[in-house]
């Protein structure tokens, strides 16, 4: 199932999670996996339930207000968004790469540690270019102390692209100060060597941003 066909059970996700299910709760009512219930109801602001986990503490009444912020934008942003047509998704992905995308001559190199964009990427590049999936290439960006097979386990099922495709990880020195909760999965790098391919990418990039493409 591709990047489209799982809004459904992506809409679902955070309803459960807006309800206080658990990710593997939400995992099993889908049948899906918890990573991808991970990645799509990261922003949801979650409340544990108290019947399950006793009394909570007190919600400061700051941090109240703040949840329900970014739920009411996170709604905001669903409704104005829609979803994307073909047209628009084509455009989105060029700003994308415009972004975060290497911009050197010569292969295609997309990075981030958001799952979210990695696999909008990934689906991105798949649905508007000729891509030779044997070779696509993978490579984790970790820091040492944390559970590298994991890691790559977790940026293949968001890519798509196997681990037998995976380069040797970069580890970095630990980090304390890094939120492991929040980087376990570190970053990953997603690369296409193919000159003609980058090319052309560079030319919409270069087109969107062109004063022509600026409305008014």
């Amino acid at each position: 199932m591709g990047y489209r066909g799982k809004l459904r059970e992506r809409e679902e996700a955070r309803r459960l999670r807006a309800a206080g299910k658990t990710l593997q709760e939400i995992a099993d009512a889908l049948d899906v996996s918890k990573s991808s219930v991970s990645i799509w109801v990261r922003d949801v602001p979650f409340t544990p339930s108290k019947r399950r986990y006793g009394a909570q503490r007190r919600s400061h009444p700051f941090h109240e207000r703040k949840l329900r912020e970014i739920a009411d934008c996170n709604e905001e942003g669903r409704r104005l968004v829609g979803t994307l047509t073909r047209g628009g998704f084509f455009a989105a992905g060029i700003a994308l790469y415009a972004g975060e995308g290497s911009k050197t001559d010569g292969s295609i190199r997309f990075a981030n540690s958001d799952p979210s964009m990695m696999a909008f990427f990934a689906a991105w590049i798949r649905e508007f270019f000729e891509i030779d999936e044997s070779r696509l290439r993978m490579r984790v960006y970790l820091h040492q102390g944390w559970d590298l097979d994991a890691a790559e386990l977790h940026w293949s099922s968001v890519t798509g692209v196997p681990r037998t495709q995976f380069g040797k990880a970069y580890r970095a020195v630990a980090d304390a100060s890094i939120r492991r909760n929040k980087h376990e999965f570190g970053c990953a790098y997603l690369d296409y060597g193919c000159s003609r391919t980058h090319r052309l990418i560079m030319g919409l990039v270069r087109a969107l941003l062109s004063s022509e493409a600026i409305p008014g």
